[in-house]
């Protein structure tokens, strides 16, 4: 992100109003705006050269320009390191690469293996996201990293297998209800092991806590409770990403399959608006998942440990509020 480059003039966190929701999903939708992924190492160059700029007084002005630079910055850097996030795995790319294996997922009729290898895949995905976008401040071994990814594929796969078994049995719904009610097993799945999945992964930041900021962006020491702040709201928000994108296409498409659209046409066609369906309601939903809780966090001292309860600013007046980031 844009913040972390350095300078002593403070760049707005957003063009946007990040304290009310509609400003967060207005942010969100830049920063996973998916043609953010045709930026060249040369545009990222450049915008870093723009907000450096700006940062150290060279510019005195907010233009369109920096702006641009800034959406280019938050939507490819992770906001701790400064460094590139793996393009598969920035926030512009998640749309597209959470379509196929949603389309995998929610494929009709997929059986056993078929269900396995994509819920595997998907947590796979998840485990890459959650690590290359989440709080630094202390980052998994990569025995850590196997043994969480393990866990979590086993969750989703338990799932997914004993609702599908489960779902058949159950006499007395009728028909077209067991019907529904197994488009939305691989929801299920996702969802439980999705929240299963972000606290594993980012177990270590609840065990030692992440680094909290003043408001001039100076860390000024971690804390524990910020972490289950962080971490519990990005799973929150994984849930309420996953929820219209895994119930409502499967849903439509059970109402084509049965309509004139669908009814007798090819499994290509029908894979084919499975797909479409999966990615319209993605690229629509997504900024509204991720703008229900702010990315850059700021939280009251009272709620945080005593340590921070009696901190100074530079001036000598007493803080009371303290920032962190919450991750994806």
């Amino acid at each position: 992100m844009a913040s972390s480059i350095s300078g002593p003039v403070p760049l707005p966190q957003s063009k946007y109003d990040l304290s009310t929701y509609w400003g967060r999903v207005k942010h969100c939708a830049q920063i996973s705006d998916p043609t953010m992924l045709l930026n060249s190492t040369k545009d990222l160059e450049t915008a870093k050269r723009i907000v450096w700029d700006y940062k150290n007084g060279v510019t005195p002005t907010i233009t369109p320009e920096l702006w641009h630079a800034k959406k280019v910055l938050d939507s490819a850097l992770h906001p701790d390191t400064g460094e590139t996030v793996i393009l598969p795995f920035r926030m512009s790319s998640c749309v597209l690469s959470n379509l196929v294996v949603t389309a995998g997922m929610l494929t009709p009729n997929l059986g056993t293996f078929g269900t396995l290898f994509w819920q595997i895949a998907n947590q796979s995905l998840n485990v890459a996201i959650n690590t290359a976008n989440s709080n630094k401040s202390h980052p998994l071994s990569t025995k850590q990293v196997v043994i969480n990814y393990t866990m979590a594929v086993t969750a989703s796969c338990s799932v997914a297998l004993g609702l599908n078994s489960l779902v058949p049995r159950l006499k007395n719904l009728k028909p077209n209800t067991r019907v529904i009610l197994g488009r939305l097993v691989p929801f299920a799945a996702v969802v439980s092991a999705g929240v299963a999945n972000v606290f594993l992964m980012r177990s270590e930041e609840l065990k030692k806590g992440i680094s909290v900021f003043d408001k001039n962006g100076k860390e000024v020491g971690t804390s524990k409770t910020a972490a289950w702040y962080a971490v519990g709201e990005t799973a929150a928000s994984r849930v309420i990403n996953a929820t219209p994108i895994m119930v409502i296409p499967p849903l439509i498409l059970v109402r084509l399959q049965r309509s004139r659209f669908l009814k007798g046409k090819s499994k290509m066609v029908e894979t084919l608006t499975n797909i479409g369906l999966i990615f319209v309601t993605s690229l629509v939903v997504l900024p509204f998942a991720l703008g229900v809780f702010p990315q850059r966090e700021t939280i009251s001292v009272g709620k945080l440990e005593s340590k921070f309860h009696d901190l100074k600013d530079k001036e000598g007046g007493k803080i009371t509020e303290l920032e962190f980031n919450r991750g994806m």
